[in-house]
């Protein structure tokens, strides 16, 4: 097998939450170039369809279904669609989440609550709903999309509700990875910076300073650039990777 081998992903089967725009959009479209059958999952099914059709014109091929990943049972038929549709799980990419910019002082409990039940308690159950399946089924690799925001304190915006959840994320990474490592199953983390996207207003003027000037490189990712680094973790080129935190953040945290 060659080094470019390894980084293949024909025969896996791959699940995406979040995967109808923005980051998560750019993670379906790289798990599927790689080689692997992908599905993703997200609530707004006129959303999805754009997605899916937006990736065949560009010569890739994805399903997608509507689930609420915050319900009851949202995690559990996840999984469970991605098996019936994909006949198999071996790749899950944690990707849904949301952000809030509130100062702690200002934060509801219900907005505070809602933040960790979709960044923190979907990703844990998700986790937890996959992890079942792979430990029956010979193991697999899981990628949770953290964030710089578990390392720093982003400015000029207060955001306490985010940075704690994706600080969580990476702890429960770390904890998941240790203790499935005997099932075959690799869990890894991958930290993005500023990325430009629909949700992430990366190039407006008043946020420059503190968000672009302050990293090394001077420039916000764009997200086809954060993309190879989940097909790196979700391949057989990171075989002994399990329990990182992958930062990729044009070298923010170093300042």
């Amino acid at each position: 097998m060659s080094i470019l081998d390894t980084f293949s992903l024909a025969g896996k089967r791959a699940l995406v939450t979040g995967g109808n725009r923005g980051l998560g959009l750019a993670f379906v479209r790289g798990l599927a170039e790689a080689g692997a059958d992908v599905a993703f999952v997200a609530r707004d099914a006129q959303r999805n369809a754009s997605a899916v059709g937006a990736l065949a014109a560009a010569g890739v091929q994805a399903q997608a279904f509507e689930v609420d990943l915050v319900s009851d049972d949202g995690p559990t038929q996840a999984v469970a669609g991605a098996v019936e549709r994909l006949g198999g799980l071996d790749i899950l990419v944690n990707n849904a989440g949301i952000a809030v910019h509130r100062p702690a002082l200002e934060i509801p409990d219900a907005e505070w609550d809602f933040v960790l039940d979709v960044n923190l308690r979907a990703l844990w159950r998700m986790c937890r709903a996959a992890g079942a399946h792979m430990k029956d089924t010979g193991g697999g690799s899981i990628v949770n999309i953290g964030s710089i925001s578990s390392l720093i304190v982003n400015r000029p915006q207060w955001q306490p509700s985010y940075n704690a959840s994706k600080a969580a994320v990476h702890q429960l990474t770390k904890s998941l990875a240790a203790e499935w490592a005997e099932y075959n199953i690799r869990v890894n983390a991958l930290a993005p910076g500023y990325v430009k996207t629909e949700m992430a207003a990366v190039d407006e003027p008043q946020f420059r300073q503190h968000w672009i000037e302050d990293a090394p490189m001077k420039r916000y990712a764009l997200p086809e650039e954060i993309a190879p680094s989940v097909v790196y973790l979700a391949s057989d080129a990171s075989s002994f990777m399990t329990g990182s935190v992958v930062v990729i953040d044009g070298g923010y945290v170093l300042h």
